[in-house]
């Protein structure tokens, strides 16, 4: 039997490399998950919802907003928390972008918007957002990218029942934004900062369930 461990190694080291290269590019395009924006103030949670991606308030610094600059007189009295702010964005064709809206509490318009990963960490915002965002902004990842929603993504009528799901009379598993379970009693659970995905006084949880999402309106 013939032992060829330099060979071996470099076939290990190119197998790698041509991993890496492969994968980086799909990580790097995940627009998913929560993002700080750049002074702090709010986290914006985003997710594929019925195929596009929608961005909502997730945490904000100051509790208790509410939509008051809303052109909806019954939608003045809202809580900022849990309202969308990125609206139905759509794939670029041949880039890793998404183009839509985006909300602006501030003056209660939509306004035309891009959203670009850059890497795994940040993700770059053209548009105007709330009034802490107007011309370009980067925002930063406080939480993993989020797996996609069954509830919110749902399957075409006649399409065929997805390789081993889950029998109707079964639990249904969590879906997007899904509070991570509680610490065992024999644990100490660290502290989560505010913003970071997963906290546990996180109330907003699937934003595709969302009624703003699940039937938007604007």
């Amino acid at each position: 039997m013939l032992h060829c461990p330099r060979t071996f190694a470099r076939t290990i080291a190119v197998s790698g490399l041509f991993l890496a290269t492969v994968l980086s590019p799909a990580l790097a395009a995940d627009p998913t998950g929560d993002w700080k924006v750049a002074d702090g103030v709010a986290t914006i949670r985003v997710a594929q919802c019925n195929g596009n991606m929608w961005g909502v308030v997730s945490w904000e610094k100051t509790p208790g907003g509410k939509d008051k600059n809303n052109p909806d007189p019954a939608k003045q009295s809202r809580p900022t928390l849990g309202m969308p702010i990125l609206i139905d964005m759509k794939k670029k064709a041949g880039a890793d972008a998404w183009e839509g809206q985006v909300y602006n509490a501030k003056d209660g318009q939509l306004y035309s918007s891009t959203i670009k990963p850059v890497g795994t960490d940040q993700l770059e915002i053209q548009g105007c957002v709330l009034g802490f965002l107007c011309g370009g902004e980067t925002w930063t990842r406080v939480g993993p990218p989020i797996p996609v929603s069954a509830a919110g993504n749902p399957a075409p009528a006649g399409a065929p029942a997805a390789k081993g799901a889950l029998p109707k009379t079964a639990a249904p598993q969590k879906t997007t934004g899904a509070v991570a379970p509680a610490a065992k009693p024999a644990q100490k659970q660290a502290a989560t900062p505010p913003g970071t995905a997963n906290a546990s006084a996180d109330t907003v949880g699937d934003i595709c369930l969302l009624p703003d999402i699940a039937r938007p309106t604007h």
